[in-house]
C-alpha cells in the first residue's frame, strides 16, 4: 500500500512538472528572461518558504544548526541544478514541451536514478539502496528494467522529434523557435545537471532525517513524515535561485528588458498572475516528490518514476496544444509509441516497489 500511494503522489508531482510551462504561454509582451524570473521567484523562493513553514515547525532552526559542510554541499548541488533548470526553460523554449521534455529528462532520470546508488556502492551509507542491492534482489532487477524500458521510451520520442522536424520543413510550418540544433544542445546540458537535483537532496538527508524524527516524536506509530524534503527544498532551491537570478538579471542589462516588470503598456497584473502560477505550479512537483519519496526511498525507483511521469504528461500536454500539427502519421505514431513505453515503465518500477515491500 505504500508503494502504491507512493506512485500517486509522484504521478502528481509529475503533472505539476509537465504542466508549469503551460502558463508561461499566456504571457504576453514580455522577453523570456522576464517571466522566467518573475515566476522563479515564486518557484525558489516564496513558495518553498511557505511549504516549509507550514509543515515543519522550527525548520529555519534544523537549517542553522545543520553542519556547514552540509549546507554548502547542498546549496552548490542547487546551484548547479540551476543551470539544469534554466537551461531547461531554453530548451523547451526550442524544442517545444514534448521533445525538450523528454530529451532533458530522460538524461535527468538516468544519471539521477543511477548514480546515487553507484555512489553508496563505493561508500555505503545504512538505509541507501546500492547497486548491488538492485542487481542482487528481485525488486531491484525490475527497477532496473524498467529504467531500460524508459530509455527506450525516451529514444523513441527523441526520434519522433526528429521526424518532426523533418515533417515541418518540408511542409514549410516550422514554429520560428524551433531550432532543432541549439536546442538538443541545451537540452543535453540541462538534463547532465538537473540530476543534481536528486544529489542535493541525498546531501541534505541529514535536515529531513531531524524533521522526521520531530514529527515522529510527536506521532509515535504513524511512519514516515510526508513532508520532510521540504526544509531539505529551502537550501537546494536558494541555489537554484541564485544561478537563475544572475542569468535572467544579466539577460535584462543585456536586452534592455528590465522594464517589462513595470511596462504599462503590457498586461502586468496578468503576467505577473500567469508567471506566479506557473512557479507555483512548478514548486508542487518536488512537494509531491518529497511525499512520494517518503513512501518509496530517494532511490532509482523514486526518481525514475517521477522523471517518467513528467515526460509522459509533457508529451501529452504536447499533444493537446497541437505541437505535432501538420506531422506524418509515422511521426504521430512514434511519438504516441514512446509514451505509451514511457507508461509501462512506470508500471514495471512501480511493481519493483511492491516487491520490495
Amino acid at each position: 500500500m505504500q508503494a502504491l500511494f507512493g506512485v500517486i503522489f509522484h504521478f502528481i508531482g509529475g503533472f505539476a512538472s509537465g504542466s508549469f510551462y503551460i502558463p508561461y504561454k499566456k504571457v504576453r509582451q514580455w522577453s523570456w528572461e522576464s517571466y522566467w524570473l518573475a515566476g522563479g521567484l515564486f518557484s525558489w523562493l516564496i513558495v518553498p518558504f511557505v511549504a516549509a513553514w507550514l509543515t515543519i515547525p522550527n525548520f529555519m532552526s534544523i537549517i542553522q544548526n545543520t553542519d556547514s559542510s552540509v549546507i554548502n554541499l547542498t546549496y552548490t548541488f542547487g546551484v548547479l541544478w540551476g543551470i539544469g533548470g534554466l537551461t531547461y526553460g531554453l530548451g523547451v523554449r526550442y524544442l517545444g514541451v514534448a521533445l525538450g521534455s523528454s530529451v532533458i529528462l530522460g538524461i535527468t532520470s538516468v544519471l539521477g536514478s543511477l548514480l546515487p546508488s553507484i555512489y553508496y556502492q563505493l561508500h555505503p551509507v545504512a538505509g541507501k539502496d546500492t547497486i548491488g542491492d538492485m542487481v542482487s534482489n528481485t525488486w531491484g532487477q525490475w527497477v532496473l528494467v524498467g529504467l531500460l524500458i524508459c530509455v527506450i521510451g525516451i529514444i523513441l520520442c527523441g526520434r519522433a522529434g526528429q521526424m518532426k522536424d523533418r515533417d515541418l520543413s518540408s511542409n514549410n510550418t516550422t514554429d520560428p523557435e524551433y531550432k532543432i540544433g541549439l536546442g538538443l544542445f541545451v537540452a543535453i546540458i540541462s538534463g547532465l545537471l538537473s540530476a543534481c537535483f536528486a544529489f542535493g537532496i541525498d546531501a541534505g538527508k541529514s535536515m529531513a532525517d531531524e524533521a522526521n524524527a520531530a514529527w515522529k516524536l510527536l506521532n509515535p506509530g504513524q511512519g514516515e513524515y510526508l513532508y520532510q524534503n521540504n526544509v531539505t527544498y529551502i537550501v537546494i532551491l536558494l541555489g537554484g535561485l541564485t544561478t537563475n537570478f544572475i542569468w535572467c538579471v544579466g539577460l535584462n542589462l543585456k536586452n534592455r528588458s528590465y522594464g517589462d516588470y513595470v511596462n504599462p503598456k503590457t498586461p502586468l497584473l496578468s503576467n505577473y498572475i500567469f508567471s506566479a502560477l506557473a512557479g507555483t505550479t512548478w514548486f508542487m512537483q518536488f512537494f509531491f516528490y518529497g511525499m512520494g519519496e517518503s513512501r518509496l526511498g530517494n532511490g532509482a525507483s523514486s526518481w525514475i518514476l517521477h522523471m517518467a511521469f513528467i515526460i509522459l504528461v509533457a508529451n501529452s500536454w504536447g499533444l493537446i496544444l497541437r505541437e505535432w500539427k501538420g506531422v506524418r502519421r509515422n511521426t504521430m505514431m512514434t511519438i504516441i509509441a514512446g509514451i505509451v513505453t514511457i507508461l509501462i515503465s512506470v508500471l514495471v518500477v512501480g511493481y519493483g516497489n511492491y516487491l520490495k515491500e
